[in-house]
């Protein structure tokens, strides 16, 4: 292993180390592991000196206590368990015996620091159990050296090693010392499987008593002297822009300080608003409602969503370009007997996150910046706010908070930027809050799916010929301004031709669409959409053939797959075979994609008032390897109510260019009393791929809840959202 060159000005303090320190991380270059060794004097953080390919490690100290450090953002999804746990496993020391401390986007932990495409676990599966494996061997052999007795005599366990003939045991930290000098093992031998003490197991999560507590410190949480709070007017019009405004009411304000301009940067979007200053946020508020303002609307006023609706239907009968072309789908389709069309619309939906946007920010006298916030991208922010604003990435320090929800809209940092060009602009720490209204009306938004399908099935029953034809704006198009819009953007076809259905011919198709509505990464992306179609269209297919939904499928999966292991495996949780009373329908969906692999069969009931109710909900995940399974129980009925949320509840519409949904009483939430009852069934299997857990939940809820209500009333829904109270 080549080693590194470390001075003292390569320390960054630390202030909860004390003591002596053996300091451990990942080089990703080199995959290799790092150590060093901290005197009392250097109670500090190790900075290497290859600063970008650093990922978590490990702070043994020789008092005894021990850190863990977690990468990736907790944004409820469990990382600040599960991540340390990894390391915990190999170390042998058990979640009572160690501190988590969060990452903050630092150079030194490398640029992997951010939770979205459910990659957390994948990312640091490995990489996390051979740190662990590392210290643990070093650590063994620091023992035997003591003792004077072969490294084979030895065993870890709950920080201690033990030697197993005369029982003498020596804690890690008294190990420090010997263990940083010796060479560090290139390939550690990691765990079995079946010797897991944490991982596969129901772990409780140390995240959860700080939140239950109150001591949880979210991003809206943050405080500090002498700061001030603002709030935004930004035009709900997307593509105005400020023409004047009257701030004369508004100062008269009690404890307002300052109006000024500020730009929201997001992507190739950008808008200018007025912010109000205020001593505290209320009258930051009351200060933003006095103001008058004028915009240009720039004829962005006319928009709507049924003008835009019909540019869809009409942009459909355009030939497109191509995702996928197997077999010969025109020959097939246009010599079957029996075939299908249909045409499937999703709607524009906001993220709602319970947390609001915020940021605090401060640039102090020597022009060195502080940020609070609650993010998905701590890494982005490290990289992008340094550039931006042109100072060293050294003097810019993140704090990196707990988030109230994400859902792909704290992958953005435009209200980041917002808070740090306010910050720079008064010359003070403020505190910038969007409103419950702003992070309804002013997106970005998931994107609109529609999507034209045609199917043929032959006369032994089984599908012959398929295409899904997209049409929808992209998400990159807000993101790159080179995006070239005359080719695929695979990112608005995900997973339709991806699927394991054995199709011997398949086309399927892109049409873009244009808009200026900024559009952006929504929890599972266009598989939220795009599933519903997909499945839906199968369902209808099979229907067509004559034959049963969950049959029809498997026939089209005679070689091995892990989507036929789940598909069997939902077969049989649900007892699909079983037959229901008169009135009650099941309906079946799977979808695989970037993030990962779930399925769902789904219950529902016609009641006298021909309205539906959802009664269960049977959930199958295909994860490979599990962490903690009751996280992931956690994780699928999460994206399971937002799903149904999605399904069932109004989604954003347009009028005179703005949102016409402002808040939770019309752009509403699934209520606790609306939830079906969720069976949750893990497939892992160690040593198989390993995928994801945060998103593979959501998206074949909607198209096997619309498949429950064709078998329970013989009504197709082909539109989401959908009433189920009004559907039959």
């Amino acid at each position: 292993m080549e080693k590194n060159n470390i001075n003292r000005r390569n320390f960054l303090r630390f202030t909860g180390i004390s003591g002596m320190a053996f300091v451990l991380g990942i080089s990703h270059s080199s995959a290799s592991i790092e150590k060093t060794l901290i005197e009392p004097t250097e109670a500090s953080t190790l900075l290497l000196s290859q600063p970008f390919n650093f990922t978590p490690y490990i702070i043994i100290e020789n008092t005894g206590k021990i850190t863990l450090y977690n990468s990736k953002p907790e944004i409820g999804q469990g990382t600040y368990q599960s991540i340390p746990a990894l390391i915990a496993e190999e170390l042998e020391i058990s979640p009572e015996q160690y501190t988590v401390l969060q990452t903050n986007g630092e150079i030194k932990f490398g640029g992997a620091q951010f939770a979205g495409g459910s990659m957390s676990v994948r990312m640091s599966y490995t990489e996390m159990r051979k740190a662990g494996a590392t210290a643990k061997e070093m650590l063994l052999t620091a023992a035997s050296q003591q003792w004077n007795v072969p490294v084979s005599e030895c065993f870890a366990e709950k920080a201690q090693i033990i030697h197993k003939p005369s029982g003498k045991k020596l804690g890690y930290g008294a190990l420090v010392e010997t263990a940083s000098k010796l060479e560090v093992p290139k390939n550690p031998t990691l765990k079995e499987a079946k010797d897991f003490k944490i991982l596969g197991k129901s772990v409780k999560r140390q995240d959860v008593p700080l939140k239950v507590k109150g001591q949880a410190i979210f991003g809206i949480d943050a405080e500090l002297p002498n700061m001030v709070y603002a709030s935004v007017e930004r035009c709900p019009v997307f593509g105005a822009t400020l023409k004047d405004y009257d701030k004369t009411a508004t100062l008269k304000i009690a404890g307002v300080q300052e109006v000024l301009e500020v730009e929201r940067v997001f992507g190739v979007y950008k808008s200018v608003g007025v912010a109000v200053v205020a001593k505290n946020y209320w009258a930051a508020l009351q200060g933003r409602k006095a103001l008058k303002v004028n915009w240009n609307y720039q004829g962005k006023d006319t928009f709507n969503s049924q003008e835009y609706t019909k540019s869809l239907h009409e942009l459909s009968k355009k030939e497109g370009v191509i995702d996928a072309n197997v077999g010969n789908f025109e020959e097939s389709f246009g010599s079957a007997s029996k075939k299908l069309e249909a045409f499937y619309e999703t709607p524009f939906v906001s993220h709602s996150p319970m947390e609001a946007m915020n940021c605090t920010a401060f640039w102090n006298a020597e022009n060195k910046l502080d940020i609070w916030t609650s993010t998905q991208v701590p890494s982005d922010v490290m990289r992008e706010i340094p550039t931006r604003f042109g100072i060293k990435a050294e003097d810019v320090t993140l704090h990196t908070n707990f988030s109230g929800g994400g859902f792909g809209r704290r992958l953005a940092i435009d209200f980041i930027i917002e808070a740090v060009n306010l910050a720079k602009a008064i010359k003070k720490p403020v505190k910038l809050i969007w409103t419950r209204e702003d992070d309804t009306q002013l997106g970005p938004f998931r994107p609109p799916t529609f999507s034209a399908m045609k199917g043929a099935v032959g006369s032994d029953g089984k599908l012959i010929a398929f295409q899904h034809k997209v049409i929808s704006p992209t998400i990159m198009s807000f993101l790159n301004p080179n995006n070239d819009k005359t080719k695929l953007d695979g990112t608005m076809t995900e997973g339709i031709s991806h699927q394991k259905y054995e199709i011997p011919n398949m086309k399927n198709l892109f049409v873009y669409s244009d808009i200026h509505v900024p559009m952006f990464w929504w929890r599972s992306v266009t598989s939220s959409t795009l599933a519903f179609s997909h499945e839906c269209f199968i369902d209808e297919l099979a229907h067509s053939a004559g034959k049963d939904p969950m049959v029809f499928r498997l026939e089209m999966l005679t070689k091995d797959s892990d989507t036929k292991r789940l598909l069997q495996k939902l077969k049989e949780v649900s007892k699909w075979d079983s037959a229901l009373p008169k009135g009650k329908g099941r309906g079946v969906a799977q979808w695989e994609f970037f993030a990962g692999l779930g399925g769902h069969v789904v219950e529902v009931s016609k009641l006298s008032d021909n309205s539906v109710k959802i009664e269960k909900i049977y959930a199958v995940i295909d994860l490979g390897t599990v962490v903690n399974p009751d996280t992931v129980k956690a994780q699928m009925e999460g994206a399971i109510v937002m799903a149904i949320t999605a399904a069932i509840k109004n989604g954003i519409t347009f009028a005179g260019g703005k949102a016409e949904q402002s808040n939770f009483h019309d752009n509403p939430v699934l209520r606790i009393n609306e939830v079906p009852k969720i069976e949750v069934h893990i497939l892992a299997e160690g040593g198989k791929e390993i995928k994801g857990v945060g998103e593979p939940g959501l998206p074949p809820v909607a198209p096997a809840l619309a498949n429950a209500i064709f078998a329970a009333t013989g009504k197709r829904v082909r539109k989401m959202p959908f009433d189920i109270d009004k559907l039959v």
